[in-house]
């Protein structure tokens, strides 16, 4: 199934519509490097919100109760803690750079009150962490060669099974994806799935490669597909299928013609990521010009939407929002070549429960809500 290039009526359970909430972040247009998001994470229940930047800092949004003066209002996320994660490093020994960047954060699940979570900056090995031994970490995954000039490919992303825990996946630049079980051995050098679609010849090009590079993987709440996101299309995959995935969506195609231009202005290695909703049914991931786009998996259906604070009034209803690529341009459409590559959406989030979103633009979070009658 292939996803349409924008428009179509709003996905992830049912017809309701998408609101204004609230937005967290200065309004500066000049955004120091460091400020900007570079992940966002609901936690188990959706009570808590967390945020890393590329300055190292996390900072921790929590939900409000919701007020009896308004009983229909969702409760907002208010700044719950700040803290440093990481700081820039440099390792003597390999003469490298370790840059303080928070790529990725992951709630543990609650087993009490206190609430934990992990946060990274590697992309050649994979760690595993015991909650209980804090001064050293196990290493399952290692493919960083003895040679630096001989590496051909990276770690772009991983995350464990929902439900096995033995079971866990990692992408690569390479365009594929590893299943890997750790009860064969401790370090998981040999994989136990192989994910890759095969490519087209006639398509291939200069940049093939790179935009196959994947960006994101994440395995559905059910636990029987996983989502992996590359350059310009989201694919769900069949665990028990890894010649091809049995879904794609794609996010913006019209950018296929623009490539050589996004190559030369470094834009082509954006890293998008992509969450599932809290059923499944619905895919949502990032683009540029402040866009996100969602994929009903039901209904097939599937919107464009913009996170601005030009419309960011309290329960201001999105309106889609379609990207001409030619012809005659309409009214409400924006013209491929006006799209604005300096404003775009890397990190997006999904309540686990409710249709509560969380979009990053540069230094600002965006909320949005289904629109309550």
């Amino acid at each position: 199934m292939a996803g349409a290039g924008g428009g179509g009526c709003p996905a992830g359970g049912g017809d309701f519509q998408w609101c204004f909430s609230q937005v967290k972040g200065a309004i500066d247009e000049d955004v120091a490097e460091a400020d900007i998001i570079s992940t966002v994470e609901f936690n188990y229940s959706g009570d808590l919100l967390a945020t890393g930047d590329k300055g190292g800092r996390v900072v921790i949004f929590q939900r409000e109760q919701e007020s009896k003066s308004r009983p229909h209002s969702r409760g907002e996320y208010n700044v719950y803690s700040t803290f440093q994660s990481h700081e820039p490093e440099f390792d003597y020994l390999k003469s490298l750079e370790i840059e303080e960047k928070i790529n990725k954060i992951r709630w543990l699940p609650q087993q009490n009150a206190a609430h934990f979570l992990l946060s990274t900056n590697d992309d050649l090995r994979i760690n595993l962490w015991h909650l209980e031994i804090t001064d050293r970490s196990f290493n399952i995954v290692d493919i960083k060669p003895a040679n630096m000039e001989e590496l051909t490919e990276v770690i772009t992303a991983a995350g464990f099974h929902p439900h096995q825990c033995n079971v866990f996946v990692y992408s690569s630049s390479k365009g594929t994806i590893r299943l890997c079980d750790m009860r064969s051995s401790a370090l998981c050098d040999r994989h136990s799935k192989f994910f890759e679609e095969p490519e087209d010849p006639s398509s291939r090009s200069f940049f093939s490669e790179i935009i196959s590079s994947i960006s994101d993987v994440n395995f559905s709440h059910s636990g029987r597909y996983m989502m992996t996101r590359d350059y310009l299309s989201v694919k769900v995959w069949d665990l028990n299928m890894e010649n091809r995935p049995v879904e794609t969506y794609q996010v913006h195609e019209y950018l296929r013609s623009k490539l050589c231009s996004l190559y030369e202005n470094d834009c082509i290695f954006d890293k998008f990521e992509c969450c599932w909703n809290g059923s499944d049914s619905a895919i949502m991931t990032g683009s540029y010009n402040n866009f996100f786009r969602m994929f009903d998996r039901n209904t097939r259906r599937d919107i464009t939407l913009e996170a601005s604070r030009e419309n960011s009034k309290p329960r201001a209803v999105l309106k889609p929002r379609k990207v001409c690529t030619g012809g005659k341009r309409k009214k409400d459409e924006i013209s491929v070549d006006s799209l604005d590559f300096n404003k775009k959406i890397l990190h997006t989030a999904w309540h686990p429960v409710e249709n509560v979103i969380a979009v990053a633009a540069t230094n600002n979070l965006y909320i949005f809500q289904d629109k309550i009658n």
